[in-house]
């Protein structure tokens, strides 16, 4: 069952601006200290502050619901945009829980203000409820973000050890069949002595991982390599990512290693039931899909995942939330079969997801669109954060590589936190 909440102004009918401006220099510095709105990527995307609607939902059906919301909210708004490209005009940032069960809510959040920019044009949109006044379209100059103090980290549901076992637990279902693979995710939790100033690890994910998508949302921060579908004009994309290996910082050590993953017949495995989950989702809304036949290897400053990018021409009038609705979760964050994936991870991980390797994006007033898959990320609560990881466990899954991989993993976000 689906449940439902809205702020009691969230169906009016909003007014939205979108004029060009001056390049307003760097997206992520514009925001506030906490609560801010972004989507960056090689310095180009949007940042958004301010709340002029809202949605949330839980459930099975919290996409649909979500994408209901949203077209009725658009065709009842006055939209005027002067710039006419791919995130300007009416615009609302999306987070939504991994899970169908639990108590974590999924969300569209329309900002009052939203700076964006891409392909060289830059631009403000400023949106308010119908008769509202219209908010203030330029934040005030800001202090530089405060680095965090005093980070304490500890294990999360469970240890180092524990989760070692969980992945076992894993390897032996696989052995004993249905279950083909699933993807165990692990928590860290982390302290600090006053509440977190987000820009500060935002501006490094984004300065250190260029090539992923730097997000917030609702207090869901982090830097993505996976994209989990981009819907632009008709056209359809899914990056895939699936089999990893840590970097060792040598650079012809770290090519010896990519070579090595490239012909990995365990880490080959995985990643083909994840980009076939892909392509069978996305087959009933295109014409066509373009799935090659071998992934590539993609380089990041710690590790380095098996990629493939699965493309389409969509049939239908499908918005990216529908197609998003139609591929999550894919075998890439939950496994294969998906239902009993699912289920082992419910019973393994011994904790809530949250939103946490749940879509993260944004969707235009046409439908078009972007969502990561939230990876490399972590659930900011003031002066407490929760860092998440996970990898994917398969027939021939060692459990201590598998803590390796995680560790690795957590690298990105612990970096960003450090005051160095």
């Amino acid at each position: 069952m689906t449940t439902l909440s809205a702020r009691p102004y969230a169906a009016a009918p909003l007014v939205v601006r979108t004029v060009e401006i001056d390049d307003p220099g760097e997206l992520l510095a514009l925001l506030p200290s906490s609560g801010g709105l972004a989507w960056v990527r090689h310095r180009d995307g949007f940042v958004g502050w301010g709340e002029a609607a809202r949605f949330e939902a839980s459930g099975p059906e919290r996409f649909a619901a979500a994408d209901a919301w949203w077209s009725g909210l658009v065709e009842r708004s006055v939209i005027r945009d002067d710039v006419g490209v791919q995130g300007s005009g009416a615009l609302a940032f999306g987070s939504f829980a991994f899970d169908d069960v639990g108590p974590s809510r999924s969300m569209l959040v329309v900002p009052e203000v939203v700076v964006g920019r891409r392909a060289g044009r830059c631009w403000v949109t400023t949106i308010a409820a119908e008769g509202g006044l219209p908010p203030a379209p330029v934040l005030p100059n800001r202090q530089p973000p405060a680095a965090p103090s005093e980070l304490a980290f500890a294990d999360g549901a469970l240890s180092g050890a524990e989760w070692e076992l969980a992945i076992a637990d894993a390897v032996r279902r696989i052995a004993d069949g249905p279950l083909e693979k699933v993807v165990l995710a692990r928590d860290l939790e982390v302290r600090t002595a006053s509440d977190l100033d987000e820009r500060w690890p935002l501006s490094r994910l984004a300065q250190r991982y260029s090539a992923c998508w730097t997000f917030a949302v609702d207090g869901l921060i982090g830097a993505t390599p996976e994209m989990l579908v981009r819907l632009e004009r008709g056209l359809v994309m899914s990056r895939v990512l699936a089999g990893t290996i840590r970097r060792t910082g040598d650079d012809a050590h770290d090519l010896a290693l990519a070579a090595s993953l490239a012909r990995s017949s365990k880490d080959l495995e995985e990643h083909e039931y994840a980009v076939r989950s892909v392509a069978e989702a996305l087959a009933p809304h295109c014409t066509s899909t373009n799935v090659p036949e071998t992934p590539f290897v993609l380089h990041l400053p710690n590790v380095m995942h098996l990629a493939t990018d699965v493309a389409g021409v969509v049939r239908d009038d499908a918005s990216v939330l529908a197609l998003v609705a139609a591929l999550h979760p894919s075998a890439a964050v939950c496994g294969t079969p998906t239902d009993l994936a699912r289920l082992t991870i419910r019973e393994l991980e011994q904790m809530d997801r949250g939103r946490y390797a749940g879509p993260v994006g944004w969707i235009g007033a046409n439908g078009d669109g972007e969502f990561a898959i939230a990876l490399r990320c972590a659930q900011v609560l003031r002066e407490r954060l929760r860092l998440y990881a996970g990898c994917g466990v398969v027939a021939g899954s060692d459990p201590e590589a598998e803590l390796a991989e995680a560790q690795a993993k957590f690298v990105a976000m612990r970096d960003a936190l450090a005051s160095d």
